[in-house]
């Protein structure tokens, strides 16, 4: 079995002591594939550092997470944009909007992530969609700039049955599922069964949301397969099963990675 983790952050300074040993567990354990999300200006450098020691394993994303949107983010989108043109990338990403922490620049974060969609057509990449209590400033944005153009993953979605049945309309989107649905309080796992399995990919965001039994502790690469097996359990499908299906959608959505294979 060979599984794709879709949204992994393993270049980020919680992963300085050991990286590579965590690299090398995953590709031990199946997976021969993680994709690497963009945070900001500062996290470019170490995310080229990882993709390029481990080509044809990791495949970098570009562009700027809705948490770092502030007032200078013309300032900050413009640095961002400059990288699209020096290499490949799998995607435009992490972006989105974020209203949890902070609602002060909604304004501000509903423009980049409108101009952050522009890019996403105009490169013929998929988005990589962050939203925190943002659901319906995020359908607006993607209805404004053109739906029927777009395509990507909600990365880490744990929406309602209405976000999900909004999403399901857009017909370009995936759902990225992590540790969250392994939680005890959480309620994903039935919204899911409005979802199919063709609907879902796999992801960690690693180093965050670590799934069950690990909840509260660093997440690791090989932590997916927890948030995998919860998947199988929740359409009686077996982990083999699981892992091709997500595989194929994750393949299928992201034209770099689709290439390489």
């Amino acid at each position: 079995m060979k599984l794709i983790d879709t949204h992994c952050h393993l270049y980020l300074k919680e992963f300085d002591i050991d990286r590579e040993r965590l690299a090398e567990a995953a590709l031990a354990s199946g997976i021969d594939t993680i994709l690497l999300p963009n945070v900001d200006v500062d996290t470019v450098r170490a995310m080229h550092d990882l993709a390029d020691a481990h080509p044809g394993f990791a495949y970098p994303m570009m562009g700027l997470h809705p948490t770092s949107v502030k007032a200078d983010y013309m300032e900050q989108l413009a640095k961002i944009e400059s990288f699209l043109h020096t290499r490949n990338y799998c995607a435009i990403g992490e972006i989105g909007i974020d209203l949890y922490w902070d609602k002060t620049y909604l304004k501000e974060q509903k423009e980049a992530f409108k101009k952050q969609l522009q890019w996403s057509i105009d490169s013929c990449l998929p988005v990589a969609i962050h939203t925190r209590e943002a659901f319906p400033d995020v359908f607006e944005c993607i209805h404004e700039v053109g739906a029927e153009k777009l395509k990507g993953v909600f990365h880490s979605f744990s929406g309602t049955a209405e976000d999900l049945a909004e999403i399901r309309q857009l017909k370009n989107f995936k759902l990225g599922i992590n540790g969250v649905v392994t939680f005890k309080n959480s309620k994903l796992a039935d919204v899911l069964k409005g979802a199919t399995i063709d609907d879902i990919v796999l992801e960690t965001d690693a180093p965050y949301l670590s799934p069950v039994p690990y909840r509260g502790m660093r997440n690791e690469p090989v932590y997916i397969w927890k948030t995998a097996e919860k998947i199988a359990s929740i359409y009686n499908l077996s982990l083999a099963e699981i892992v091709e299906a997500t595989r194929r959608n994750a393949i299928g959505l992201f034209d770099v990675v689709n290439k390489a294979r």
